[in-house]
Order: structure tokens, then sequence, then C-alpha cells
């Protein structure tokens, strides 16, 4: 017998809210909603320019953290909607893989 996986839907407020209250206590001034949101979403881009997820699938993917960070990074400075640095970057990212255990949209490797 096969057992499927259901699809797991993230919920961004409880998401952001997760994030927010697991920051290192020197950036829980500092971050705000937009800022935990817009990095949401450019983790969204890069799974969809690397087909990592498709709409809809539950099928697992090996997502290269350090190919991740940089891409994010790249694009915070580029666009400059956020004013950032990379420990930031790292402790929202940090507080997004914590939350994604949580609800199960991630393991860790063994």
């Amino acid at each position: 017998m096969s057992e499927e996986k259901d699809f797991i839907e993230v919920d961004d407020t409880e998401c952001i809210k997760f994030i927010l209250n697991n920051l290192p206590a020197e950036l829980k001034e500092k971050v705000t909603d937009d800022d935990v949101q817009y990095v949401l979403d450019l983790i969204c881009e890069y799974y969809a320019e690397n087909d990592l997820i498709e709409e809809d699938t539950v099928e697992e993917a090996t997502i290269a953290e350090e190919d991740m960070f940089n891409f994010i990074w790249a694009a915070i400075r580029k666009e400059q909607m956020v004013e950032m640095d990379e420990y930031t970057l790292e402790a929202i990212l940090d507080g997004e893989f914590e939350y994604g255990k949580t609800i199960g949209i991630y393991t860790e490797e063994e």
C-alpha cells in the first residue's frame, strides 16, 4: 500500500508570526511583518525559478540552502525593497525552515 502525502498549504500570517516570535532578541525590534513577507515571496520565487515545487503537488525536493540564500540576497540588494543585512536574512530563513518543519513541509536530511 502506498502512502500518499497530503498537500500542505502555508498560512503566511501564521508563518510570519512564528518567524517574528523566534528571531534573535536584537532583531525583534528591527524586522517587520513586511520584511518577512518580502523574504517569503522571494523564497516562492526561488522555488518557481528552480522548478522545485509545483502547485498542488507533494513531491519532495532537495533545496540547496546556500543557493537559495544567494538568490534571495541578490534580489534584496538589486530591488532595494527592504533594508536588511545578511545576518537578518539568515535569521528569517532559519525561522521559515523551523516553521516549515512544524507543519510538515520540511524534514531534516539525515
